[in-house]
């Protein structure tokens, strides 16, 4: 019995020491194996009452942790991905919903007027707002091109007339200078125009009449190319120097100009006894001598001539006719080099081969042969004809002969002769010399022979 109470009742160190080993073994319901730990308990049971409250605020996202207090997506254990934003630039939903995309469309941050495709009516004026002005209310608001400086102004003209030289269209010079606010200096354009012609081609020349005109009354007027031309005058000192020939051509222009209607015909009297310049004068007397030559007939509409292509085929065709019965009465070798060269179509010399051949053909005398043939082989020395338009046209003269024999009984013998003498010359190859066509003709021979006849081609 004693040893049954003594087991019951413990004594009071005992049971002290028993209570201080229950409290130093758990804390926070966590069981701890040694007395030293007990800070390392604590630390364990703060982190796991942080947990919880981090857990129960995103429960609705999937995210789990360890139990160390590492975070593990679903039960891989992976980390979450993270944004490369921060949260305050993140405009996903932090509620777990929706599909991931930016909140209303895109059009609900800083500085953002709406969604794409929104379209806003116009905003009424506020007359009481303290930023108003009356002024303002009914202005125009236009794109301001600033004017052109002198420096720039030749080195933006120029380009726009040398390219208007190759493609001839008027409209388009319109266009461009339409664009350019030259103010005051209007007056230079038709100054430049006419100072690039004289320095160009004959074609060139009626290009820039043209321009002057069409540009009258568009972008300039009769005062502009007035004040235009009075500064050729005075300038043809300077210009003589690059262009013997300036006055003369100044002249011309003056001429078309006051046909064309876009200088006064009053323009010419009011320099009488007020020029002391000899190349000024020479000019404008050009320009009196011409305008009373057009009274009596002639075409000063037509004085510079049609450049090139722009020709129709029968008009170079009459000219290139013109010019070999000119040359059959000069023998001027180097003046009819200079009016081909002047006609401006180096892809239409075929034809100039072939009018000469025909002439020759049908001639009845031996100088023409010579003349024509001395021609060709001038031009082809002076490498005017080429070897293409040369060949082309003798091909031609071989492809019509049957025609041309017609008229012409002996066509075929001339031909071979002048063909022989041209291969002799050196300005066509044997080859083209082979092609040249004969006639086959019957030779009847002596009674002899029964009436039989051969055939034989010479």
């Amino acid at each position: 019995l004693s040893k049954n109470i003594f087991d019951s009742f413990l004594s009071g160190e005992e049971e002290n020491g028993i209570i201080t080993k229950n409290i130093k073994n758990e804390i926070n319901g966590n069981w701890i194996s040694a007395p030293n730990s007990i800070h390392e308990a604590r630390l364990k049971a703060k982190a796991k009452r942080r947990l919880r409250k981090t857990s129960s605020r995103d429960s609705g996202r999937g995210d789990s942790f360890s139990e160390n207090g590492d975070p593990s997506r679903g039960t891989n254990g992976t980390a979450p991905p993270t944004s490369p934003k921060s949260k305050l630039l993140d405009r996903k939903s932090r509620a777990g919903k929706g599909r991931g995309l930016p909140k209303k469309g895109g059009a609900g941050g800083k500085g953002v007027w709406g969604p794409p495709g929104e379209v806003y009516d116009l905003e009424e004026v506020d007359v009481k707002d303290p930023n108003y002005d009356e002024a303002q209310e009914n202005c125009v608001y236009e794109t301001v091109v600033p004017p052109l400086e002198e420096g720039a102004f030749e080195k933006t003209l120029t380009p726009i007339v040398q390219e208007y030289f190759e493609h001839g269209d008027t409209n388009e010079v319109a266009e461009l200078l339409g664009e350019l606010n030259l103010g005051s200096m209007s007056s230079g354009v038709p100054m430049l125009a006419v100072s690039l012609a004289l320095e160009a081609k004959a074609s060139h020349r009626e290009l820039t009449s043209r321009l002057l005109t069409d540009l009258c009354g568009r972008v300039l007027s009769r005062s502009d190319v007035e004040s235009s031309f009075d500064k050729l005058l005075r300038e043809l000192p300077d210009l003589v120097l690059d262009t013997p020939g300036a006055p003369q051509l100044v002249g011309q222009f003056i001429a078309r100009a006051v046909k064309d209607q876009i200088l006064s015909k009053s323009y010419l009297d009011g320099y009488k006894g007020r020029v002391d310049c000899v190349h000024a004068r020479a000019a404008l007397d050009r320009a009196a001598v011409l305008l009373k030559m057009g009274l009596g007939g002639l075409r000063i509409d037509n004085l510079w001539g049609t450049g090139g292509g722009q020709r129709p085929v029968t008009q170079l065709v009459r000219e290139m006719t013109l010019l070999l019965k000119e040359y059959l009465l000069s023998g001027d070798n180097k003046e009819a080099e200079r009016c081909l060269r002047e006609l401006e179509v180096p892809h239409f010399h075929h034809e100039f081969v072939y009018e000469a051949m025909v002439m020759v053909l049908e001639s009845k005398g031996e100088k023409t042969f010579k003349m024509v043939l001395q021609l060709l082989k001038f031009l082809w020395v002076s490498s005017i004809i080429t070897v293409d338009q040369m060949r082309r046209g003798y091909e031609r003269v071989y492809m019509d002969i049957a025609e041309i024999n017609i008229d012409v009984p002996r066509a075929y013998f001339i031909l071979e002769q002048f063909v022989d003498k041209s291969f002799s010359a050196g300005f066509i190859c044997e080859k083209l010399r082979d092609l040249c066509p004969s006639r086959g003709r019957k030779r009847f021979v002596s009674e002899g022979d029964g009436g039989r006849f051969k055939l034989e081609s010479y």
